[in-house]
């Protein structure tokens, strides 16, 4: 593909031009409003776990070292979970998978809601986080297949409208519920809508599978785009090295948000729902827009910008004064996080073998979770021991070494050809 990507280009060749309603086929009628909803389903409790954390800390009256074992046992059990699932996926199907990482996860999140200890909780969480394993890499890869190379980006980011959604909307949603019935009835409450939509989405996955492979039968379908032939470990390493770092850093640290609003400015347990809401409903936008920015100008370089954006943002998350500064910086985290979620996909899977891509994929996630689960208990206690002013500066500083390192390295291997 000739653009100005360069050498960051996902495939080698141009793609034939195609008229509006063939480039935007894909997103009307294709996989990916059907993934849209899957993903939106995938979420149902992981997007309610930072709203709830103050009261469920409260009630449980943990401090903020357990509070962060909470989140990263949800978390490094996700991570654990991807590479086998995106093995299974790329043997199996997406289909199965995809049912598994919604209703799996709905009926574990439904007997969340009746967690009465610490243990029985993170026991829960484990479980919903096993069954939600293979989602990223199953859908992450179909997308990829479905849509031309040089859409990939845009069909990535519009993906994420159905998760992002789900971490604006469900805390929206489970604000009062949880004001008037406490932390565990959102679960139940949720589970049930959540493991019917799972049904919903694999019989549409099934009626979609087969109209496909009728249209490849009579020929109507569009060949298959063209796909590297060996992993481009050159370009991959360094690239998910800085996408996986840095991203864990801003995991990490945002994950803290709710607590520094009810510690150090004072907002009420009761309103941290609607505030945690404000990050990701700017994914509505900014994913779809940063999937743009990665298939116009390249995945290194997107990269390497959204790095450097991340290490002020997460200092300034420690000395932040008021809330409606708060409100400007959780908007600043949504418009990173959203724009790096799309261009790290698409970048992985355009320099990945397309029998590999779930695999690859996996691998990706696994590493993502598997560095930012151990970083929110580290995080939580040094919070407790030095504060979050101190806590912040350090990941800020962690960041910037962080994305110097990749960043050199990801230049050194801008010119070198592809691994065979």
């Amino acid at each position: 593909m000739t653009n100005k990507q360069g050498l960051d280009s996902n495939y080698p060749g141009a793609a034939p031009k195609k008229s509006i309603f063939m480039s935007l086929r894909p997103f009307i009628t294709g996989l990916v409003p059907i993934f849209i909803l899957a993903h939106f389903g995938h979420h149902s409790v992981g997007a309610m776990m930072n709203p709830l954390m103050p009261m469920i800390r409260e009630d449980l009256k943990l401090n903020l070292t357990q509070s962060g074992l909470i989140m990263s046992a949800f978390t490094i059990t996700n991570g654990f979970a991807q590479l086998p699932a995106g093995w299974l996926a790329d043997r199996l199907g997406t289909r199965f998978m995809i049912l598994l990482s919604i209703t799996g996860v709905a009926a574990a999140g439904f007997f969340i809601g009746f967690s009465n200890s610490y243990i029985g909780l993170i026991i829960w969480l484990v479980i919903a986080a096993i069954m939600g394993g293979g989602y990223h890499p199953a859908a992450a890869s179909a997308i990829s297949a479905a849509v031309p190379a040089e859409y990939r980006g845009r069909a990535l980011g519009v993906h994420l409208i159905g998760g992002t959604s789900a971490f604006w909307a469900l805390p929206l949603i489970i604000a009062p519920i949880a004001a008037t019935w406490g932390w565990r009835m959102p679960f139940k409450v949720v589970a049930i809508p959540a493991a019917l939509l799972g049904v919903l989405v694999f019989v549409l996955l099934g009626k979609h599978n087969q109209a496909a492979a009728k249209e490849r039968q009579q020929g109507a379908e569009e060949a298959p785009q063209a796909a590297p032939e060996a992993v481009d470990w050159g370009k991959l390493v360094p690239f998910m090295a800085l996408s996986v770092l840095a991203g864990a850093m801003i995991m990490s640290t945002s994950s803290f948000i709710s607590f520094y609003a009810v510690d150090v400015l004072k907002v009420p347990t009761r309103n941290i729902p609607y505030l945690m809401a404000i990050s990701p409903v700017v994914g509505i936008v900014m994913a779809p827009l940063g999937g743009y920015l990665s298939d116009r100008f390249g995945g290194m370089q997107v990269m390497t910008v959204l790095g450097i954006a991340a290490i002020p943002l997460i200092y300034l998350t420690g000395v932040v004064p008021n809330v409606p500064s708060l409100i400007v910086l959780m908007l600043a985290y949504g418009l990173v996080t959203n724009t790096r979620m799309p261009t790290s996909e698409s970048y992985i899977a355009g320099n990945t073998p397309a029998r590999l891509r779930s695999t690859m994929l996996s691998v990706y996630f696994f590493v993502g979770t598997g560095v930012a689960g151990p970083l929110s208990p580290f995080i939580g206690n040094l919070i407790d021991k030095l504060g979050y002013q101190q806590t912040f500066a350090i990941s800020a500083a962690a960041t910037a070494a962080i994305t110097l390192a990749c960043t050199l390295f990801l230049l050194r291997t801008r010119t070198r050809p592809a691994s065979i």
